[in-house]
């Protein structure tokens, strides 16, 4: 499966790149709506960008309402990435997603660098969500967290269905000329290229501790860094930077990585899933709560 990660696409507005994903990921929503962080709130840097969004949404009120019925138009399973301050947040939000059609699966972000975040809280966000909803869960892991394989098994105890691995670093970018912080907020969520090995290490990391399945993301950019993540454990893998200045990078990606599969001996790309580890490989499972898209 070829996903998008949170944020990193508007469907409304690219509809055909979004119809071109086996599922489309939302932006995060939360209880109330949020204005976000003042601009400037992206930033280029020289392998990749920065940004301090701060979760801005129309809350889960008017989603549910005014946009939710126009992604169900796309004809693809949708994913609503949901968002808080607190456990009981995330419990709302999941019992008032729980009943709607269309939606394939939740993603619990843990973990956004932007806002203050309750990342300490993991395994009780997830058990309130667990108890909230009969929907898929995934739970959305932070790169800089002290120990990302613990986290992992803390979110797998309280009942998550699987991981998205990693979200942002936290980074900074000066102004060329005035030597401040390009980005209102000072730093930001820092993706793309750079990325790319944290987020192998993490996905490397979370399947040994848990065997879950695994959308793999950060700094995807072509089938051979798709291949590395399935081989490191992931079962999908999620396209972030990549979208921004290569709307085609979908379909092109999932050639390449079929491509890459074969060449490697491999029939199809899911079964490569954890080469890189010793002694296992495509025997756990795969992805299968939400069917993929035929091709």
């Amino acid at each position: 499966m070829i996903l998008n990660a949170s944020g990193c696409l508007d469907a409304l507005t690219a509809a055909s790149v979004a119809r071109s994903l086996d599922a489309f990921v939302t932006k995060t929503v939360t209880p109330l709506p949020r204005a976000g962080n003042p601009p400037t709130r992206i930033a280029e840097t020289d392998a990749g960008m920065l940004n301090s969004i701060g979760l801005a949404n129309p809350g889960i009120d008017r989603f549910c309402v005014d946009v939710l019925p126009r992604l169900r138009e796309l004809g693809v399973p949708i994913w609503v990435s949901v968002g808080g301050f607190a456990a009981s947040d995330y419990a709302e939000l999941c019992a008032r997603l729980d009943g709607e059609a269309g939606v394939a699966a939740l993603e619990l972000n843990v973990s956004c660098p932007n806002v203050s975040s309750p990342v300490d809280a993991t395994e009780e966000i997830v058990r309130a969500a667990r108890a909230a909803t009969g929907k898929p869960l995934y739970t959305k892991l932070s790169p800089s967290a002290p120990d990302v394989a613990a986290a992992a098994e803390a979110a797998a105890q309280a009942g998550t269905d699987g991981l998205s691995v990693v979200n942002t670093l936290r980074g900074l970018a000066l102004d060329e000329r005035t030597l401040r912080p390009i980005v209102a907020t000072g730093a930001g969520g820092y993706s793309g290229p750079a990325l790319r090995p944290v987020a192998l290490a993490a996905a490397f990391a979370c399947y040994r501790a848990t065997g879950l399945p695994i959308v793999g993301m950060g700094g995807v950019e072509t089938g051979r860094h798709a291949l590395d993540l399935i081989a490191a454990g992931a079962s999908a893998v999620a396209l972030g930077t990549v979208l921004f200045r290569d709307p085609s990078a979908p379909g092109r990606i999932r050639a390449e990585l079929a491509a890459e599969a074969a060449s490697r001996g491999f029939a199809a790309p899911p079964d490569a899933r954890g080469a890189a580890h010793e002694g296992k490989g495509a025997s756990l499972p795969l992805l299968t709560k939400t069917p993929a898209k035929s091709q």
